[in-house]
């Protein structure tokens, strides 16, 4: 019997204690590879309630972003063995791993759009199963979200979106969705409703006190659904059942239950879609993530309690808050803008000292550029500090609402290249082929602390977009900040070959001396040698994808100068799954080993081959007749 099949036919006796050792195996997977701690410790009695009253995977669940799904993966089967290690388990939802994750997971506030998706195609098929959507209130900050519930509240499909109320995305929630959702709370008119039909039936001899126990103990939920004083969901179209408590598993399957009545179409008609509101605790059950949720959103492979997982002062994103905040005190034009990253992005420090100058837009990264194209026409330095995988999310917006009007605003794009364990959806690949796609966007790449510092304070009096890219972690480089544009380091007198690079993996590069070096500190607009055609061979390699990426750029600058010789490029190609970045390196042969023996088909003769024919010889013994003359 699978776990699924068990939980279904415990006691709620049974399922709590099913629900603390979920818990202690969640931490443990958690402290030996890893993760998301505390968002999944916040839904363990949520995961057992949803397998408990639904039949999925015929019914559908899908998590918003994913990383509370770890009690999933042990109920469904898939486990947390070797979580988030190379060809282990995800730290998200894949597909292609489990039947239970219908889309694959890894960005913030899509779950009711594709929820909605697959109701509507099950519902084509004649299929009347449910498609669930489980999204925090952190993800609620996100436009994608609206978008998806203003089309699910008229759809009429058998559809329900829970909300996760925790108050907390990665940081503290902030706007007016997160004040409105914080002051739901059941309506005045249906507990006096409550109370006035509990006298009436306690009235009624022999079975009165005890109907009215249990009829209002089981009904409790659906009445709420129907009596309770309209909501902004209400108004969208959907029928509202909350708050629940998201610990209380009886709760919890009185709630889903009802849901799963009106959603399906057996107690309302016509039938429409169910948000149902839940509150719970993040990092429930470990007290240091109950007190600090913020800090133990993620955790890494090594961390002690006593020392909560703070962002490391010795990372570019710390450095880069630092150097910000110096910034900002001589300079009053310089606002900072996350979305709902502060800490992560090492924004801690400017918010406490210039709070009325810094923005948390919350998970809104195509509203934060627009904000900023706003500032900037307002008369400020605009500083958006955001991940290299979420800044996709505002292509849109680069393009229309600060490059056409040529503002000036900087975006530190953080986590860019390789992010190791956290897989497809988070490697920062694609911001070099979309960003040096726009006019008037200028891209940086520091290789150290030190040009980091300095190409922040150059990028805030530039003019135009400036982005400056830079890695997750730290660096052991010691460049100093030149303001050149590149850096030629020639290893030997008439050098015939040239590997060229920039950022941090330029640094894998570095040691080299069987070839010169050319590092990139502004890649875009290209600025190149003017004698670099006289090299016989020249190497590109990035930690970007090929298609779009730099390489491509010097190689479309060497044909106009009429190039003649040998050209190549190493780079990214394809989806980049889970692994430590330095096995990404390795694997793309982006690490100082892998440079080395990509240049040497350059400059390495290969060995004299002696060709042996081992097949054997016929030979004819046979008299040969001469010719009579």
């Amino acid at each position: 019997m699978n776990i699924i099949s068990k939980l279904k036919k415990m006691n709620i006796f049974e399922v709590k204690r099913f629900c603390s050792k979920t818990r202690k195996e969640i931490i443990a997977a958690c402290k030996k590879n890893g993760g998301h701690l505390a968002p999944n410790l916040g839904t363990v009695e949520l995961t057992a309630a949803l397998y408990r009253v639904f039949d999925f995977p015929k019914d559908k669940l899908v998590w918003d972003v994913g990383h509370q799904s770890y009690a999933a993966k042990i109920i469904t089967g898939e486990g947390l063995v070797n979580l988030r290690c190379e060809d282990g388990v995800s730290g998200f939802c894949r597909p292609d791993r489990s039947e239970f994750n219908p889309v694959i997971t890894g960005h913030s506030s899509n779950s009711v759009s594709a929820a909605l998706g697959l109701a509507e195609a099950m519902s084509i098929r004649n299929d009347n199963h449910a498609a669930v959507a489980v999204v925090g209130d952190g993800a609620f900050t996100g436009g994608l979200c609206f978008e998806g519930l203003n089309n699910a509240g008229k759809s009429g499909m058998n559809m329900i979106v829970i909300l996760n109320q925790n108050d907390m995305s990665i940081g503290k929630n902030v706007g007016a969705v997160a004040k409105y959702l914080s002051t739901i709370r059941i309506s005045d008119n249906y507990l006096r409703l409550k109370q006035r039909v509990k006298q009436k039936l306690a009235t009624l001899p022999v079975i009165g006190a005890p109907l009215a126990a249990a009829m209002l103990k089981t009904k409790d939920v659906l009445k709420n659904a129907l009596y309770y004083s309209s909501t902004m969901f209400e108004q969208l179209g959907f029928a509202y059942i909350g708050p629940i408590d998201g610990h209380n598993i009886r709760a919890l399957e009185e709630a889903l239950t009802a849901a799963k009545s009106i959603a399906g179409g057996e107690v309302v008609t016509p039938r429409r879609p169910v948000l149902v509101h839940i509150n719970t605790i993040k990092g429930k059950g470990y007290k240091p993530a109950e007190k600090n949720p913020g800090a133990y959103h993620s955790i890494p492979v090594s961390y002690s309690k006593n020392s909560p997982p703070e962002v490391s002062a010795d990372c570019f994103s710390s450095v880069i808050g630092s150097e910000l905040a110096a910034l900002a005190k001589k300079d009053k034009k310089i606002v900072a803008i996350t979305a709902a990253m502060k800490y992560a992005v090492g924004l801690a420090q400017f918010s406490d000292r210039f709070p009325k100058r810094f923005f948390d837009v919350g998970i809104a990264e195509g509203h934060a550029v627009t904000f900023s194209g706003g500032l900037a026409s307002g008369g400020l330095t605009p500083v958006f500090c955001v991940y290299s995988s979420f800044l996709q999310r505002a292509y849109d917006q680069i393009i229309h609402d600060l490059a056409i009007a040529n503002l000036h605003a900087v975006i530190c794009v953080d986590r860019a290249g390789f992010v190791g364990e956290d897989g497809e959806t988070h490697q920062g690949l694609f911001d070099i082929p979309f960003l040096t796609s726009i006019p008037n966007v200028t891209v940086l790449a520091p290789s150290s602390f030190a040009e980091a510092r300095g190409m922040l304070e150059a990028a805030v009096k530039a003019e135009g977009i400036v982005a400056i890219r830079y890695p997750k972690g730290n660096s052991s480089a010691e460049f100093e900040y030149t303001g050149e544009s590149y850096t030629l380091t020639k290893t030997a007198d008439k050098n015939k070959y040239l590997a060229v690079g920039y950022g941090r993996q330029f640094c894998e590069m570095a040691d080299a001396d069987e070839f010169d070096l050319l590092k990139l500190n502004q890649i875009f607009p290209l600025v190149l040698p003017d004698d670099i055609t006289k090299y016989q061979a020249i190497e590109v390699f990035e930690e970007s994808m090929k298609s779009g990426g730099i390489g491509e750029h010097i190689a479309a600058e060497l044909l106009a100068r009429g190039y003649s010789g040998k050209f190549g490029i190493t780079a990214v190609e394809g989806f980049v799954p889970q692994a430590s970045a330095e096995s990404q390196l390795a694997r793309y042969s982006l690490d100082s080993d892998g440079v080395k023996k990509v240049m040497e088909k350059y400059y390495k003769k290969p060995p004299r081959v002696v060709e042996i024919n081992l097949n054997p010889v016929h030979v004819n013994n046979k008299p040969k007749h001469k010719k009579k003359r």
